[in-house]
């Protein structure tokens, strides 16, 4: 089953182009079923690659899901298109009265500043508080991943000797956890980020697991309440040039960065990126939506 998202959004023809089953808002109004709703709280400077790569992860299930894009009304995007967040987002302040299967929080390039320093810090912070009781299962993604934690735990962040940079091995710690049915004992996912939540803080909250992590790149999957907190510290979402693009964007800066691990042949970026993470990229978003669909309540309103 498709994902339903306006005809106009960008994503649209990008995920049609590549065989993605997605269906404009007009055809869905018109089908008799109870479709997922999933909202997403994109804070990345990519916007229209963000929307594609979740979107595209998401279409990847036999379940019909509706999806509103949610922006900081906080803060002043310098990096969409113009009008593109006024014509396909809302702010949560519009949503506030409704209730979600599911939301995404992605990561932001705000990494090194405190939160509190953050300027739509506290707007986040109150859509964090909303999803504890309004939305089923909240995926956080890298920096917001480290909010939540930080906003629901108090789970500090330190800054990395290095930016974590590259596609790293992953091990599993819980087998029967439903995000990883199907999967191998040990995954491929990119890392980028300058900053880690602490991980003696995380094992120290008995209402947090530690579900996936590695002795070099630390926690990568953490959860609460059974998966109704789901902490992702990386990028299973990423286009096979995102880590490409960050790069060569960081060295055309004269930025100091490494070549990203265990992504070009032989470490050489004159060649293309070999993409070993896609499969259980959409192993693992199918396992979420599968848990959304069989627990979220049938009547949202049901939602405690």
């Amino acid at each position: 089953m498709p994902i339903k998202i306006p005809a106009a959004l960008p994503a649209y023809n990008a995920l049609m182009n590549e065989n993605v089953f997605v269906m404009s808002e007009v055809r869905a109004d018109h089908q008799d079923i109870r479709p997922l709703k999933m909202a997403i709280v994109n804070l990345m400077p990519t916007t229209v690659e963000t929307e594609i790569q979740i979107l595209r992860l998401l279409s990847n299930s036999p379940l019909q899901v509706d999806i509103t894009l949610l922006r900081m009304g906080s803060h002043e995007s310098r990096n969409a298109p113009p009008g593109h967040l006024e014509r396909f987002y809302v702010t949560p302040d519009k949503v506030m009265h409704e209730r979600f299967d599911g939301l995404i929080i992605t990561g932001a390039p705000v990494e090194t500043l405190p939160f509190e320093d953050v300027d739509y810090w506290e707007e986040l912070a109150e859509v964090i508080d909303y999803s504890a009781v309004n939305v089923w299962s909240t995926l956080h993604i890298c920096w917001g991943a480290q909010a939540g934690l930080y906003r629901r735990y108090g789970v500090p962040k330190s800054v990395l000797g290095k930016k974590l940079f590259g596609v790293f091995p992953h091990r599993v710690n819980e087998r029967n956890s439903m995000l990883f049915r199907g999967f191998d004992d040990e995954f491929l996912a990119p890392q980028s980020r300058h900053t880690a939540s602490d991980r003696a803080s995380i094992a120290a909250r008995p209402e947090l697991t530690i579900q996936s992590e590695t002795d070099e790149t630390g926690v990568f999957i953490a959860t609460a309440r059974e998966g109704r907190e789901i902490y992702v510290t990386g990028h299973l979402e990423y286009d096979p040039l995102t880590l490409d693009g960050e790069y060569r964007r960081d060295v055309a800066k004269g930025l100091p960065i490494n070549i990203p691990r265990n992504y070009y042949p032989g470490d050489n970026p004159e060649l293309p990126p070999v993409v070993r993470w896609r499969a259980h990229a959409h192993l693992f978003f199918r396992n979420w939506l599968g848990y959304v669909y069989q627990e979220t309540p049938y009547d949202l309103r049901d939602l405690k």
